[in-house]
């Protein structure tokens, strides 16, 4: 296996990265000493291990990781906001959105994912070098060997998904490399898998540090890689393995698990923990409250406030999306937020003469007020509603959109990007204030349900039909309204991979799994174009891969050996 270490990335990378892990580290090397120093006790390397998980936090929970791993699919196209935000004088998620315009110097691509990956790996790579001179015991000794080395899997596994080939450094470098080369991406997998079988070796099913690596997780992401892989009944196995042997469960409602105040449940197998105190988060939070949010205070009888939301208004639900839910799937009322409730009584119009004029029966409430502060100022709905009904009888004396204002519900091509059905998993009501824009709510990287679906999808490619649908509907049960469990259950003859797809769609909406999901299947091309009209004209078949950023390809001094993927 040709193992590059050669990689371009910024000058001081060795430092940079420790300082970026977080103020633990700080404490252990308050005179700038050198990594190798950092890595002498058993206090230093267990904080720069630490620190290796936050490389997670400019992809997960962030407006351009979110970018890169859910947008420009089948479910998600541009709100009006979705080109509004700058970085180096570059808009970096409009592209990712909708293909147009995507090119090598995308500031998403480079600072969300390549650099935080690289120094991720890294760090990691570093810390294998040290691990026998750190004075750890030996217990504590494999357990964080297992972390680490299940670590530089993850990271690996994101990168050469999203980017092909791509170096692959198993050494520490604490300088700067002038050339580099692509390793294949069968050989990325098999250091992938080599990683997570020496993590599993290593690891317990339990820690006492909340998102710190343990064996179930370890085994968990086995499953998913496989999955990506075709590696279908040791897909099948682990994700199986990881339902029976642990105590995860399933919660009992879809909607308890977007409940804050309930984030650490059972059915998280791995989650990524966000302070609410932003400075032990480096300044920064989870930004994914605010994202999928339509405007919602310049209507009637609204105003900004924290129980609403920061509306961002990024990305919208595609119709394709919406008309994926039936009235038995509890998960829709769960995941979006369809009514906003009066919060601002000077904004609160009054019925007038022309109302009256539209509907006689109004004629006695000219001059009062349509609706109170708590009373409903404004429903989006995905049925139709009359125009009369909407603006003139006293029922629908609020303001009303429903899908033939959001959506040309015969092209799909949205109507209104500022006003539509919203996406509310992510909420905080926890933030100090209606315009902080960091939230305090963890990321769940991987949760029991996908466990299911792995294991259901697998089964299928394996043509054991009715092992698949007994696993999809123990997610479709639970996902059920009360007292509808069985309308909701499938029946063997259902089950096809564009089913799975559309159900990974209404479980797994906005958690940053869509793009890989459509990548895996080749599916990608295929369902843009058929179900997100934005993007449809912009997607070619090198789509299915990003572009290398830009600063890699300018610092490398082997051009023609280290080229950029096809089309870009």
């Amino acid at each position: 296996m040709n193992m590059t270490k050669r990689l371009i990335v910024a000058a001081g990378i060795g430092l940079c990265i420790l300082a970026a892990c977080n103020k633990k580290l700080e404490e252990y090397n308050p005179s700038g000493s050198t990594i190798d120093a950092l890595y002498n006790t058993p206090e230093g390397f267990e904080a720069a291990v630490n620190g290796i998980y936050t490389f997670n936090r400019p992809l997960y929970g962030k407006e351009e990781g979110i970018s890169i791993l859910e947008a420009g699919t089948d479910i998600w196209t541009a709100g009006a906001n979705a080109g509004s935000k700058i970085v180096a004088g570059i808009n970096s998620t409009a592209p990712l959105t909708t293909y147009n315009g995507l090119i090598s110097d995308n500031n998403a691509l480079n600072a969300n994912l390549w650099i935080p990956f690289y120094q991720g790996i890294n760090a990691c790579n570093h810390a294998l070098k040290y691990i026998e001179e750190a004075g750890l015991s030996a217990e504590r000794q494999q357990v964080l060997a297992g972390e680490i080395h299940f670590m530089r899997a993850w990271f690996y596994y994101h990168l050469v998904e999203v980017f092909g080939p791509i170096p692959t450094p198993t050494e520490p470098m604490d300088g700067i490399e002038t050339t580099a080369s692509r390793t294949p991406v069968d050989q990325v997998y098999e250091l992938i898998f080599a990683d997570l079988r020496e993590a599993m070796s290593r690891l317990q099913p339990t820690t006492n540090g909340y998102g710190r690596a343990t064996l179930p997780i370890a085994e968990a992401f086995y499953a998913r890689v496989s999955l990506t892989r075709g590696n279908w009944q040791e897909a099948s196995n682990y994700a199986r393995k990881v339902i029976r042997d642990y105590n995860f469960s399933l919660q009992q409602k879809y909607s308890d698990l977007w409940d804050i105040s309930k984030e650490k449940n059972t059915e998280v197998i791995w989650g990524l923990n966000y302070a609410s105190t932003y400075t032990l988060n480096g300044g920064t939070g989870n930004e994914g409250h605010m994202l999928y949010l339509m405007t919602y205070n310049d209507l009637p009888g609204m105003e900004l406030d924290v129980a609403n939301g920061l509306p961002r208004t990024v990305w919208m639900p595609t119709l394709f999306l919406l008309n994926l839910f039936n009235e038995d799937d509890a998960r829709y009322d769960a995941s979006f937020k369809q009514a906003w409730i009066a919060n601002n009584a000077a904004t609160i119009p009054e019925w007038t003469a022309a109302d009256a004029a539209q509907n006689p029966a109004l004629s006695t409430l000219v001059g009062k007020k349509k609706f109170a502060v708590g009373d409903t100022a404004v429903l989006v709905t995905k049925e139709a509603i009359p125009d009369f009904d909407k603006h003139y009888t006293e029922r629908y004396r609020y303001q009303v959109y429903d899908i033939n204002d959001m959506y040309n519900t015969a092209t799909g091509v949205p109507k209104d990007r500022f006003h539509y059905i919203s996406l509310n998993k992510f909420a905080d009501p926890t933030r100090a204030s209606a315009n902080e824009n960091n939230s305090g709510r963890d990321v769940f990287l991987i949760r029991l349900a996908e466990m299911y679906m792995i294991a259901g999808e697998a089964q299928f490619r394996m043509n054991n039909i009715d092992s698949a649908t007994y696993f999809i509907n123990t997610v479709r049960r639970r996902a059920a309204q009360p007292g509808r469990e069985s309308a909701m259950e499938v029946q063997a003859s259902d089950i096809t991979l564009d089913f799975i797809l559309d159900e990974r769609a209404r479980e797994f909406a906005g958690e940053q799994l869509r793009w890989i999901d459509l990548k895996r299947t080749n599916t990608l091309l295929s369902r843009v174009k058929a179900h997100n009209p934005d993007a449809a004209g912009y997607i070619r078949d090198f789509s299915v891969l990003r572009p290398i950023p830009l600063a890699q390809l300018n610092a490398v001094t082997n051009k023609g050996e280290f080229t950029q993927n096809d089309g870009y």
